[in-house]
């Protein structure tokens, strides 16, 4: 019976995935006239990493032991793999254990959200790993979605993303977001497959969104880090920041975001502005 859950035994397929994505010349090797198949083949990523071909075909399997710390290093050279695509290697190879059946408690620390709720000139939001957002500050719910007026559920920004019908009009960058997004999904999948909350989001993205099923197919895998981003909102137009991310210590894997506008640029006006139209009555 095929396992219902969509984040599990994916070990197999993220290699299958990584090998057909590199070129006999990107790996070193010499081309061949003719191949039935895209990328590498298996034998040849066996010859790049020192192990036998039947070795790594059961690595694709699923039947071999976890593999050692000197052959998942040798399968990231070998397949070109980057610093956030090594790390979800790794979380694949470790044996999943099994969540708890309540599934995993968000504890937000009180002074964390009082410091995101303490900026006033510059959206801010902390989200988990699931791309739950779970505290925000006012700029950051007039720009990027209501947050206090949706649900928690819906406070989510793989939702918001792809299951939004007016996600393209708010997100002018959404080809990136969506990727992006997808990729942080999957390097979430791999630390905790059997997630109960993230099997569910999955699940519900997948059911909903073509987009996003092509997407996960392709075991694309992302750290959210820094770079622009470019809203449009309806009072004020386009506006173009730049974001930073910074990983709050402890084992929830919450992140705090944090956009900001250049000094004297249109986006700083679109902001400041914005902060006008959206203040409390005394203070405006």
């Amino acid at each position: 019976m095929a396992d219902p859950n969509p984040l599990t035994g994916s070990l197999g397929a993220y290699l299958r995935t990584r090998r057909a994505l590199l070129t006999p010349e990107e790996a070193g090797l010499p081309s061949t006239a003719r191949r039935r198949v895209p990328g590498l083949r298996r034998e040849e990523v066996a010859e790049l990493v020192g192990l036998s071909t039947d070795y790594y075909v059961r690595l694709e399997q699923g039947r071999a032991e976890r593999p050692s710390e000197e052959v998942l290093d040798a399968l990231g050279r070998a397949l070109r793999l980057g610093p956030a695509e090594r790390a979800h290697l790794r979380d694949l190879a470790r044996r999943p254990r099994r969540a708890r059946a309540a599934g995993r408690q968000e504890v937000l620390r009180p002074t964390l959200r009082r410091v995101v709720e303490a900026m006033p000139a510059t959206p801010a939001v902390v989200m988990n790993d699931r791309n739950d957002v779970l505290a925000w500050n006012r700029l950051a719910a007039a720009l990027i979605a209501d947050f206090p007026q949706l649900p928690p559920r819906e406070r989510n920004m793989a939702r918001r993303i792809f299951l939004d019908p007016n996600a393209r009009s708010v997100h002018l960058d959404w080809d990136d977001a969506a990727r992006a997004t997808v990729g942080i999904l999957r390097m979430a999948a791999g630390r905790r497959p059997h997630d109960p909350e993230l099997v569910r989001l999955i699940g519900e993205l997948s059911l909903g969104s073509a987009e996003f099923r092509t997407l996960w197919a392709g075991h694309h895998v992302h750290e959210k880090g820094h770079g622009p981003k470019h809203f449009h909102h309806p009072a004020v137009g386009e506006v173009a920041l730049d974001y930073e991310t910074f990983r709050v210590p402890g084992a929830a894997h919450h992140l705090l975001v944090v956009y900001s506008a250049a000094p004297g640029s249109p986006a700083e006006e679109a902001l400041c502005l914005l902060g006008a139209l959206t203040a409390e009555p005394a203070a405006r």
